[in-house]
């Protein structure tokens, strides 16, 4: 119960970081984008596709991650590019207060992109659950051992013990045909195993 609280609790901080910080940096990105010439839907567009860009790379990187296979080459340089971008961004429309006022302006996207990536390292150790496989059968040529274990018994012995068996049962043995297609085996060689029984196989 710890645990579980201790993960929802840290998932809503991180999330809660990551709304604000979002909704700053878009601000700051949406009047670097309007002073610098574009206007309208363009203006409030044109910060979605930087921190869009950030969501669709690291949802990849996640999904990579999950499944144990290598993170796609244009997924990391996009993950890159993005986070490059928005703190650029950022950065540059706090430049004009200097160093500090940059610095200032530049936290909110910080802060973005580390909430982000911590909310992803959360889902990612988040193991998924692993469904028992069925227990295999047991073939005829596996045997109880009696420690528990299985022994893998010859085929040839087992050959030979199914068609001696048949002949103390009722109706004629087991033929030849039948213990080849069993067995996975030429007839050739199931009329070598039995050739020693006294009865003869049919053919």
């Amino acid at each position: 119960m710890t645990d579980r609280l201790i993960k929802v609790t840290t998932a809503l901080a991180v999330v809660a970081v990551a709304a604000v910080a979002a909704l700053i940096s878009y601000a700051h990105m949406l009047d670097l984008v309007r002073s610098h010439g574009e206007t309208g839907a363009t203006a409030r567009l044109v910060p979605f596709t930087v921190d869009g860009l950030i969501w669709a790379a690291s949802m990849v990187i996640l999904d990579a991650s999950r499944r144990n296979r290598p993170v796609p080459a244009l997924a990391g340089w996009s993950l890159a590019a993005g986070i490059c971008a928005t703190v650029g961004a950022n950065v540059a429309h706090g430049a004009t207060h200097g160093p500090i006022g940059a610095l200032v302006s530049a936290w909110p996207a910080l802060a973005l992109v580390g909430s982000f990536e911590l909310l992803m390292t959360l889902t990612r150790r988040a193991a998924p659950r692993r469904v028992r496989a069925p227990e295999p059968e047991r073939t005829s040529l596996e045997q109880p051992h009696p420690d528990g274990a299985r022994l893998e018994q010859p085929v040839e012995q087992a050959v030979l013990a199914e068609y001696r068996a048949s002949l103390n049962g009722p109706g004629r043995p087991v033929s030849q045909r039948y213990l080849a297609e069993k067995y996975g085996i030429d007839r050739r060689k199931v009329k070598q195993i039995i050739s020693g029984t006294q009865t003869p196989a049919p053919s």
